[in-house]
């Protein structure tokens, strides 16, 4: 559904060259939902804009739902759903003017399009807006619409850049049902950027996480977090059988840490398979006569595989941005 290689994307302003997308391989199949993950500037949105004929690239190639972006851009933009992060809605338009204009643009009849709008307004808690200007709507109903034109044409290949950012949880719990329904009904590819990390560990068969305008990580959610983080065993002890208990949890863990507890001193490791492995670590430790106060499995987020690939963590980096 999408192929792209060594697509790039320069800027130049003030005669200095920012180079925001720097050389981006990937191949994404048929009916796969696929979440771009990096902070502020990593290049997600000037990668998905290109994908989308928003942007020319540099260079490079990229071909989207079987259409070249540079040389068939009309044709790329007639089989593709966009939910970008700016509101898309004429501010001085009613809703469903907006969204019937919409289905028309993309080839559906008066009729059609009517049945689609309603469809959506019911789905995405827009009933009761129908009539209203999209300038007065609040942001997260502006939102609602946003995804709603996203989704008129049903699209087989639909780019979602942030959209669930401004919904309270129901609203986005509803967005999310949309989307599972569309995937089941018409095998829907979807690309994802999102800020929201449980959103793309819980949705997303593919995690790729951009930093500095290239990839550097490309596989599932659970993959990453084993390969790259990995869960964490941390037992409370006496301050007496501290040195005692990191040789025990040195024997299979790794990346060995301390810190202050109000039990006593907090020990973790890491550990590949630490469900499994934690009974048999406290089964040693008995063992051998340290008594544990305290213990707990803590299993690895997409923001530790972030740490782990780039030495900050995403969730702060998108905090000093907000």
């Amino acid at each position: 559904m999408i192929h792209t290689r060594e697509l790039r994307k320069h800027f130049t302003s003030r005669k200095e060259t920012v180079e925001a997308v720097k050389g981006v391989d990937i191949d994404i199949h048929p009916g796969e939902l696929v979440a771009f993950l990096g902070p502020n500037g990593a290049g997600k949105t000037t990668t998905l804009r290109m994908l989308t004929t928003l942007l020319p690239p540099t260079s490079g190639t990229a071909v989207v739902a079987g259409a070249d972006i540079v040389g068939q851009p009309g044709l790329v933009r007639s089989r593709i759903g966009y939910i970008g992060q700016g509101n898309g809605g004429g501010h001085s338009f009613r809703v469903l003017d907006e969204l019937h204009s919409q289905g028309r643009f993309y080839g559906l009849s008066s009729t059609d399009a009517a049945t689609r709008a309603a469809e959506l307004v019911a789905s995405l808690d827009l009933t009761g807006l129908e009539k209203r200007t999209v300038g007065s709507l609040s942001g997260g109903q502006r939102r609602r619409m946003d995804v709603a034109l996203g989704l008129m044409n049903s699209p087989r290949l639909l780019f979602l850049d942030e959209p669930s950012t401004g919904m309270d949880p129901q609203n986005r719990a509803n967005l999310w049902t949309h989307i599972r329904t569309l995937r089941a009904r018409l095998g829907t590819t979807i690309v994802l950027t999102t800020h929201y990390l449980e959103e793309a560990d819980a949705e997303a068969e593919r995690v790729v996480v951009i930093d500095h305008g290239k990839i550097i990580a490309d596989d599932t959610a659970d993959n990453l977090k084993n390969r790259l983080a990995g869960d964490r065993i941390t037992v409370v002890v006496d301050r007496a059988e501290v040195e005692r208990v990191k040789v025990v949890l040195g024997r299979k863990g790794s990346e060995l840490g301390e810190y202050a507890d109000p039990l006593g001193v907090a020990l973790s490791a890491r550990f590949d398979q630490g469900r499994q492995l934690l009974p048999v670590v406290l089964r040693e430790l008995e063992a051998d006569g340290m008594g544990v106060r305290a213990a707990q499995v803590r299993m690895p987020t997409l923001d530790d595989v972030f740490l782990s690939l780039t030495g900050r963590s995403l969730r702060e980096d998108v905090e000093v941005a907000a």
